[in-house]
């Protein structure tokens, strides 16, 4: 590989956005320490949070389990300031930077994004002046690099980028079962951002987790190519093979995650023509395969005025569509609408589909799955 901004950075980042959680909801910080110390000690560095992760409790969590325990130059650490999620006007967006500063106690961030930008909200970045915005606090010397994560086409990437020639990197959602999805567009928008010289970190790798649990058809193509290797492994692998990638986050959910990332992560080693090849045959599987396509990223539910769990419900459609097992699909479906909204009870008001990072029809799948989950 060419040299490119980020490339000897250790190859796993450790995202803060699905952090163990104690019986009360609220996030483990003795079982995040721990975390923190593995992935430490195995050498990696890049820590990955943002202003609305948990409602601000992951920066804060992140204070006590790394920023409180280790020196500031022994890691480097990523927020995103978001202009688009409950922001009423410039100035409370930017006192955002502000606060990440507070709850982190990081004195200065090493990465800084813009969050999330798409088509839909791509003015508010630029209404609030956020770009001059994060170049002051870079100056500053508050942030060293700064950035935007994106979930929309190629072309408006490469508008974006020929527009801002002076970001230093970006956050893209690349995944094996992406790559060719015409609704992410993971390949193309990699090869935009290549084409600009831009270096990536990766989101969304296992596709919230998805693919460490895929499909029947996917999980046998890969027994019979390693048996020995976790589902896991090989999208991880996957995405960090690819040119220009700085690091590749996984949002790890406790210490069993963090091992078995490390332990195939520690001393990385890009697939082979033969597991690239394991890889194909694993992208037609799923192309086949009707599951509905969330990552549980939840912030569909953020604004919905029925408290619709839409991705508890897609869970217990999938469990459906994918296992064929009708029966754990609706016991699903009855334990996460118990005293909140039902599929039935969408208004179509299609807030959530304005703020779906996999641009997912999801009124449509809420109509469709109210006769196999509310038939009495």
């Amino acid at each position: 590989m060419a040299d490119y901004f980020g490339k000897d950075v250790f190859k796993l980042g450790f995202g803060l956005m699905r952090l163990p959680k104690n019986a009360d909801g609220s996030i483990d910080v003795e079982q995040t320490s721990k975390m923190v110390d593995l992935f430490m000690e195995a050498g990696g560095t890049y820590f990955d949070t943002a202003y609305v992760y948990d409602n601000g409790e992951s920066e804060k969590a992140i204070k006590q389990a790394l920023v409180d325990r280790y020196p500031r130059e022994s890691y480097t650490l990523c927020t995103k300031i978001n202009a688009w999620l409950n922001n009423p006007d410039e100035e409370a967006t930017k006192q955002q930077f502000q606060t990440s500063l507070e709850r982190t106690g990081a004195k200065y961030f090493d990465y800084y994004l813009l969050h999330s930008i798409k088509e839909e909200n791509r003015h508010l970045y630029d209404d609030y002046h956020l770009w001059d915005f994060v170049k002051e606090q870079k100056a500053k010397g508050l942030i060293k690099y700064f950035g935007f994560s994106y979930h929309d086409n190629p072309q408006l990437l490469d508008e974006i980028l020929t527009e801002h020639p002076e970001v230093d990197f970006i956050q893209l959602q690349i995944n094996y079962a992406d790559w060719d999805n015409p609704d992410v567009a993971s390949r193309e928008n990699w090869e935009v951002a290549r084409k600009h010289g831009v270096s990536i970190t990766v989101m969304e790798p296992v596709k919230g987790g998805r693919l460490a649990d895929p499909i029947p058809d996917v999980k046998k193509i890969f027994d019979e190519a390693n048996p020995d290797a976790s589902y896991a492994s090989w999208a991880i692998r996957y995405v960090a093979s690819l040119d220009g990638i700085i690091t590749v986050l996984s949002g790890m959910s406790n210490l069993a995650q963090m091992e078995d990332n490390l332990s195939y992560m520690r001393d990385f080693k890009p697939l082979s023509e033969e597991e690239q090849a394991t890889i194909r045959r694993a992208q037609f599987a799923l192309s086949q395969s009707d599951a509905i396509r969330c990552t549980a990223c939840r912030y569909c539910t953020e604004g919905c005025p029925m408290q619709i769990p839409i991705p508890d419900i897609f869970l217990a459609r999938n469990e459906q569509i994918v296992y064929g097992d009708m029966e754990k699909g609706v016991a699903l479906y009855r334990k996460a609408t118990e005293g909140v909204g039902k599929a039935s009870d969408c208004i179509h008001c299609n807030q959530c589909e304005g703020a779906c990072p996999q641009h997912l029809p999801i009124t449509r799948f809420l109509e469709e799955s109210v006769p196999y989950m509310e038939a009495s």
